[in-house]
């Protein structure tokens, strides 16, 4: 499963916090436990599993513990209990836990071929790319735009994967190509295309997975196929 299966699984918001995810994990697995689903006991242990699986990964995340943290002792059968979180222990997960980039705002000194290479696409940021980079790099900016004003998503997904494989060190690349996949999967979502939509968002967040804005997008995406699917 994808990060995002997982918080649906468990019925939060992607980028839950960890008292969040330990909360629901706890209420769910009460009600799936295959003790608590005597008629209906295979069903539930299947779901109890995929709840168990969540929270691991989850929590591996968010959570101050180890990354192969049990579960919650109010819903595992052994009598150990797990160590309640320091305020310390709290805080230094919060430092070391992964921010959103914000938005790429580079000032770079340029030689005067290089600002007339920039002049059509001062957006774009060319530091430690060669001239001829940076003519395609500026090119592909202006191609892509007209690509996804167009609604053009195939196109526009070729050409953003195929300038990340020239320049795959790019971080402003990668950015360009998760909001590809975004786009195109939310066009897929109006389209009926569920199964393909679900495919180029987990891309998305696979390229950039710490971007938040991109996360709230997303999010919104899946809710809506889940609209879709129910009605």
């Amino acid at each position: 499963m994808e990060l995002a299966d997982y918080y649906r699984l468990l019925g939060l918001r992607t980028g839950a916090s960890y008292e969040d995810i330990k909360a629901s994990y706890r209420r769910l697995a009460r009600r799936y436990h295959p003790d608590a689903n005597p008629t209906n006991q295979q069903q539930a242990q299947d779901r109890f599993i995929q709840l168990t699986e969540a929270y691991k990964a989850l929590s591996s995340l968010q959570s101050p513990v180890a990354p192969d943290a049990t579960p919650p002792a109010s819903v595992r059968r052994s009598p150990e209990a797990k160590p309640p979180e320091t305020q310390a222990s709290q805080t230094q997960a919060s430092q070391t836990r992964p921010t959103a980039k914000p938005p790429i705002k580079v000032t770079v000194t340029k030689t005067s071929s290089q600002r007339q290479s920039a002049s059509q696409s001062p957006q774009v940021q060319f530091q430690n790319l060669s001239l001829a980079d940076q003519k395609l790099k500026s090119q592909s900016y202006q191609q892509l735009q007209q690509l996804l004003k167009q609604q053009r998503f195939p196109r526009a997904v070729a050409l953003t994967e195929g300038l990340a494989q020239r320049l795959p060190h790019d971080a402003e690349v990668r950015q360009w190509q998760a909001i590809t996949y975004q786009r195109f999967g939310r066009y897929l979502i109006g389209n009926r295309q569920s199964e393909k939509a679900r495919v180029y968002l987990k891309k998305a967040l696979r390229i950039d997975p710490h971007n938040k804005s991109l996360w709230y997008e997303v999010e919104r995406d899946f809710r809506r196929i889940e609209q879709i699917e129910i009605y």
